[in-house]
């Protein structure tokens, strides 16, 4: 799927659609009108600005830990806080994000979330094909 012209890029992630904010505008566009109450969201913690990650969760059952780590990388890489060794972000699902009357674009209170830490990381080239940590093609 091309992210040509929308306010998200999409990745694929083992099988999983990854959807990642452009701009904070954007980001209240994927979270409040793109994605699915049931869909997981990450963001990194601390009110660092970045973007919204969403995983695409259609059936509503449990994204495998290894999809949200990867996008918890992705998270953290397009976030300021990019340039740090490992990165704290906050992983729930869309509907227990809010917006705050009168809060600027972007800006959003959460609740029932849990926390991952990791290493910031674009993963674009091997994740969007599916493919290992380890560059081989397909998935694990």
């Amino acid at each position: 799927m091309s992210s040509k012209g929308r306010p998200y890029r999409t990745l694929v992630i083992d099988g999983w659609e990854v959807w990642v904010g452009r701009a904070a505008a954007d980001n209240d566009t994927l979270t409040f009108r793109v994605a699915a109450p049931r869909d997981t969201w990450l963001h990194v913690a601390g009110g660092t600005p970045g973007s919204h990650v969403v995983v695409r969760n259609p059936t509503g059952g449990t994204v495998p830990r290894e999809v949200l780590e990867r996008a918890a990388q992705l998270a953290a890489w397009y976030s300021k806080a990019r340039a740090a060794k490992r990165v704290e972000v906050h992983v729930c699902r869309v509907a227990d994000v809010m917006k705050p009357r009168g809060a600027p674009a972007g800006r959003v209170q959460i609740k029932n979330f849990k926390k991952l830490k990791v290493v910031p990381s674009a993963l674009e080239t091997s994740a969007a094909l599916g493919a290992d940590p380890d560059g081989d093609a397909g998935s694990e």
